[in-house]
């Protein structure tokens, strides 16, 4: 569980930084998030509950679609190429990592990105491809690929911080970021990266909860790191 917990705190600590940061910046930037507040005769209203609530339903109803599929990948992996998403098998999913990327969901990209995409996935030469899944052929980390499911969930919901670039951005500043770097972002930027933040957070916690209900609290940590992949 330590490898889980150490994630959750790292994005905690740079949530901090993106909070002090946020409080030197100026507030002349325009905020996309679905948690903004707004004053109105004298009272305070925050979208801050709608985004919960728009959350707890989508987990509801990906719970159900996990339930009906018994959490098989096979089985999600039809769902998902039934609503419009290409699934694609490379053989050396290293090959991905020259991009930035890990198997699984991969959102919609542009430019040399793109190109090297659907050429990696044999597909014709193109400079913007839309949301995928690519994956090597064998088999599937059952809980691996319940968080790619859940972040593909939330991007066909339109769910807060789940975008090209909140992920860029998230990937970026997670590990690396420094006070300063994180001061130096526009406000705008602050705003896509502290959701995309709040949106990795609770795809974590989304399926390490599935994990303990299924697995068992001892086995949790295991099964999610098992054949050396992870969270």
């Amino acid at each position: 569980m330590d490898f889980v917990k150490n994630i959750i705190y790292f994005i905690l600590n740079l949530q901090e930084k993106i909070l002090r940061a946020r409080l030197k910046n100026t507030i002349n930037a325009k905020n996309n998030s679905k948690r903004k507040k707004y004053f109105q005769d004298g009272c305070l209203l925050s979208l801050e509950s709608v985004a919960d609530e728009e959350k707890n339903k989508m987990e509801g109803e990906l719970s159900l679609i996990l339930k009906q599929a018994d959490y098989e990948p096979e089985k999600l992996l039809e769902y998902i190429k039934l609503k419009g998403t290409g699934v694609y098998y490379i053989k050396n999913p290293k090959a991905l990592y020259s991009v930035g990327e890990n198997e699984g969901f991969i959102y919609p990209q542009d430019g040399l990105k793109a190109a090297y995409l659907s050429l990696l996935t044999g597909r014709n030469f193109v400079l913007k491809t839309d949301e995928m899944f690519i994956l090597s052929k064998g088999n599937i980390n059952k809980f691996y690929f319940i968080y790619h499911l859940y972040n593909w969930y939330a991007y066909k919901h339109g769910i807060s911080g789940v975008d090209s670039d909140s992920v860029f951005m998230l990937n970026k500043y997670l590990f690396n970021a420094t006070d300063e770097e994180i001061n130096k972002l526009p406000l705008a930027d602050i705003y896509k990266l502290k959701d995309a933040i709040k949106q990795d957070k609770d795809a974590i916690e989304f399926v390490f909860k599935l994990c303990k209900d299924l697995e068992g609290a001892k086995n949790a940590f295991l099964k999610l790191t098992e054949n050396g992949t992870s969270i």
